[in-house]
């Protein structure tokens, strides 16, 4: 790639990192991952932003963990996310790593990755760092945070918007390929306005929330920062999933879209841009973008969702953020930003029959929107209305972080999705975007019109305003053929991850026995216990006990994305002469393993061990 076609930084990567150009470089074997980590880690090292992240990755972790991935997965390309750079907002799980939520002390180190973590690392990923946020994912300005305010790639005075803030600003300025935020009022759009990015919130409950520190828990999404739509929407679906764990996640029916939708537009009083002349022209010129591509634009009334929107803060539901962190902030109020602690202390004044009235007038207001969408099929907004300096916003913290969430707040209480794309920039150089707005369940509906919204902006991504933005890929056609899989170990009936595949809609067709080439051995070290399965030609036993469930393709394909190393997916010869994929290990993994061959299966092994 050359610096005068795809601005580089003359470390032979693109200036804002996309999975087209990696996937390219590695196909080319231009490059491997090891040397993207270190290009990766010098940028990180030579950023002039010091409050990106909280624990970034070590140079020498990122280049072991490239080493690694390519030490099991060596051919280019082999993983759908093989060595593809990415960051995660600092409220999100990472095993071995501080989880701070922003405030050193209430900060944890878990001992498990978060479901979105296991998914993406199984998918190849390279983490580069923990990032900063607005602390306890309260505040859509990026400011509240003791480990500084992240800037807009575009001004060092200007905010990052918030709370995903150190999330944003490292994809923007190419030390990330994406990265994971959270959002509950507004926090993985507002960012991606003031940064030239996307911002992909899921329809709530898509993406699994398990390892997430909560702000309100039953609202929380995790999010997504691209580039571009294409790459926003490939990532959300690797880390998406059912999680039987996470007691809000939700199996959602996909939705459709008419190719020329009706969507909503403001008028009149609704357009609120606080004197911002330049954001206005923006929004504007956005809705005759979409226009131009056969959707018909329609007036309507923002009121029910301004209501909607307000009740989230001055409403009971600000409640949700003090049940979360009511006992920390009991012993350790000091330790909160005075904006945070003001915000979720708030919460005290509400009552139980607060909480019940709260929700019937959600209720109420709710219906009034259900009406107004039945004359719509999207709506587009201001992803914010306007955007402030850090001093700005510092001088009136709480007035004009309500600003920013105007156009946002309400998308999670109503069960939306959505997604915030670039609408290009001002006259004095900063961004702003705007967000498309669909039913709960339209978030691979609505990728193609965010992404021609994006492309006709034609203000590039990231930091990189000339960049052009990589097409995007058709969605994986409909199958319904169904994939036969056998296990033999954790997973079968009655055991500790059989709820994996019932989770993801599988059943049981049959139980059998693999042929009498196959060894079987105790896997040390695991939790819960598993077995490794290894072929052995020329040896004859008694055949292994296993069960064939089957899946439908998508779910058998998130299976296996998380499956961890040394275990891994292989053709399994049954002994009625057929087939089918099943768990095979690593023959390097049992060298010193018990083995139980003898047995006749993990069921019976366990049977005996427990005796």
């Amino acid at each position: 790639m050359h610096r005068s076609e795809h601005g580089g930084e003359g470390d032979g990567l693109p200036s804002v990192l996309t999975l087209s150009a990696l996937r390219g470089l590695y196909a080319a074997r231009d490059l491997t991952p090891v040397d993207v980590a270190a290009r990766v880690a010098d940028r990180m090292a030579a950023s002039a932003d010091p409050a990106i992240f909280i624990t970034p990755t070590s140079r020498e972790n990122l280049i072991a963990a490239a080493r690694a991935l390519m030490a099991r997965h060596p051919e280019p390309n082999s993983l759908p996310l093989w060595g593809v750079p990415f960051a995660v907002k600092d409220n999100i799980d990472v095993a071995g790593l501080p989880t701070t939520a922003a405030c050193p002390a209430f900060a944890f180190t878990p001992a498990q990755d978060a479901h979105v973590i296991a998914r993406l690392k199984a998918a190849g990923a390279l983490l580069t760092g923990k990032t900063n946020l607005d602390q306890f994912a309260t505040g859509l300005n990026g400011t509240r945070s003791p480990y500084g305010a992240p800037r807009s790639v575009f001004s060092p005075e200007h905010i990052s918007g918030g709370s995903s803030s150190g999330s944003a600003v490292a994809v923007a300025a190419g030390l990330a390929c994406f990265s994971l935020g959270t959002d509950t009022a507004g926090s993985g759009r507002v960012p991606a306005a003031f940064n030239n990015l996307v911002g992909i919130k899921p329809t709530p409950g898509l993406l699994s929330t398990t390892g997430l520190v909560p702000a309100c828990r039953s609202l929380d999404c995790i999010t997504v920062f691209a580039p571009s739509v294409g790459d926003g929407v490939e990532i959300r679906r690797i880390a998406e999933g059912f999680d039987a764990d996470d007691i809000y996640a939700r199996r959602i029916a996909p939705v459709a879209l008419p190719a020329a939708p009706r969507f909503g537009v403001l008028t009149g009083g609704d357009r609120e841009f606080f004197g911002d002349i330049e954001a206005e022209r923006l929004y504007e010129a956005a809705t005759a973008r979409l226009e131009a591509l056969g959707g018909t634009p329609v007036p309507f009334d923002y009121a029910p969702l301004r209501a909607i929107a307000a009740l989230l803060y001055d409403g009971p539901w600000v409640a949700e953020r003090l049940a979360a962190v009511d006992a920390f902030i009991d012993t350790n109020a000091d330790a909160v930003d005075p904006s945070v602690r003001a915000i979720i202390e708030s919460a005290r004044r509400f009552s139980a029959v607060d909480a019940f009235r709260g929700r019937y007038r959600f209720e109420a207001l709710k219906r009034e929107a259900e009406a107004l969408f039945a004359g719509l099929d999207i709506l587009l907004l201001p992803t914010a209305p306007t955007t402030y300096t850090v001093a700005e916003m510092r001088d009136d913290p709480v007035a004009l972080n309500s600003r920013l969430g105007l156009y946002t707040n309400f998308a999670n209480l109503l069960g939306l999705a959505a997604i915030a794309v670039p609408a290009g920039f001002r006259r004095d150089g900063l961004p702003l975007g705007v967000t498309l707005v669909g039913p709960g369940g339209s978030d691979d509906a609505l990728a193609p019109l965010a992404d021609a919204l994006h492309r006709g902006a034609a203000c590039g991504m990231g930091r990189d305003r000339a960049a052009p933005v990589p097409d995007l890929p058709r969605p994986p056609e409909p199958r319904t053929e169904r994939v036969a899989l056998a296990v033999v170990g954790a997973h079968l009936s009655g055991l500790p991850l059989n709820r994996e595949l019932v989770a993801l809609g599988a059943t049981l067709s049959r139980k059998t026995r693999t042929r009498a080439d196959y060894r079987l051995y105790v896997l040390p070290g695991t939790e819960p216990a598993k077995p490794g399965l290894v072929r052995d030609p020329g040896f004859y036993g008694p055949g292994i006990e296993v069960e064939v469930w089957s899946l439908m393709p998508e779910a058998f394909g998130r299976f296996v994305a998380a499956i961890p190393a040394p275990l891994g997916i292989g053709r399994i010869a049954l002994g009625d002469g057929s087939t089918v994929a099943g768990f095979l290990c690593e023959a390097h993994a049992v060298a010193d393993a018990p083995e139980i061959t003898r047995y006749g299966g993990w069921r019976t092994y366990r049977a005996a061990a427990d005796e």
